[in-house]
C-alpha cells in the first residue's frame, strides 16, 4: 500500500489529505461507522491495507499504530434510527461528515472510497476500491471497521441473544435464526428487515 494518491495531491500543492472510508452499510443491525484520518509520511512499513484483508488481529494492532501516529483521526458514526430515517446511503455520508468535522486539523481534501461524494464540506475526490487503492483510505477502513466491530461487541453484552459477537450484525444464517426466535431488538434497522420482508 502506497502513498501514490497521496503523493499527487501534494505535487498540486495540497498538504493536508485525510482518507475516509466507511464500516458496516450491510448489516441488519447496529449503526454505520465512519473515519476521517491524516497520516503522515513513512508508515508503508506498517502493513496498512484494506481492513477486510487483514486478519482481526492484524487489525486490533495497526488500530493502535494509526491512532498513535496519525497527525489527525477521528470515528463517528449514524445510528440504525438514523438509517431508517434517511436511508443508509445518507447516514453513511451523515457518519462521514461527523467524522471530517471533528478532526482536530482540518484537512485541504479528501480521499473518500467509493465513487459519490458524501458532501463533507471540504474538497473530495472519490477512488473506486479506494482502500485497495490509497493508504489514507485503507487506514480510515480499519479504523472505521475496529470501532464498529467493539461496538457490536458490546451490544452483544447488552443482547446475548443475538449472538451479535459472532456475526456483527451482518445478515448470516445465525443471524436471521435468532431474529426468527427473539424478534426485532431496539438495535435492529426496522428498514433492513421490512425489505426482506417484502422479498
Amino acid at each position: 500500500m502506497t502513498y501514490e494518491y497521496e503523493h499527487q495531491l501534494k505535487e498540486k500543492g495540497y498538504q493536508l489529505i485525510c482518507g475516509i472510508d466507511e464500516a458496516g452499510r450491510g448489516p441488519l443491525a447496529g449503526p454505520v461507522f465512519a473515519a476521517a484520518v491524516i497520516l503522515p509520511e513513512g508508515l508503508e512499513d506498517l502493513g496498512i491495507n484494506d481492513s477486510k484483508k487483514l486478519s482481526e488481529k492484524k487489525r486490533d494492532l495497526l488500530f493502535e499504530q494509526i491512532k498513535e501516529k496519525a497527525v489527525a483521526y477521528s470515528i463517528a458514526s449514524a445510528s440504525e434510527k438514523e438509517i431508517d430515517e434517511i436511508n443508509i446511503l445518507n447516514a453513511t455520508f451523515l457518519a462521514m461528515k461527523r467524522a471530517v468535522e471533528r478532526l482536530s486539523v482540518k484537512p485541504e481534501i479528501a480521499l473518500v472510497d467509493g465513487n459519490r461524494k458524501p458532501g463533507t464540506g471540504i474538497e473530495e475526490l472519490t477512488i473506486v476500491k479506494g482502500d485497495a487503492k490509497s493508504i489514507s483510505i485503507a487506514a480510515a477502513s480499519i479504523l472505521a471497521k475496529v470501532s464498529r466491530d467493539r461496538y457490536l461487541t458490546e451490544l452483544d453484552r447488552q443482547y446475548p441473544q443475538y449472538q451479535f459477537a459472532k456475526h456483527k450484525g451482518y445478515p448470516t444464517k445465525l443471524h436471521y435464526e435468532m431474529i426468527k426466535q427473539y424478534g426485532v431488538s431496539p438495535v435492529h434497522r426496522l428498514s433492513f428487515l421490512k425489505n426482506l420482508n417484502e422479498k
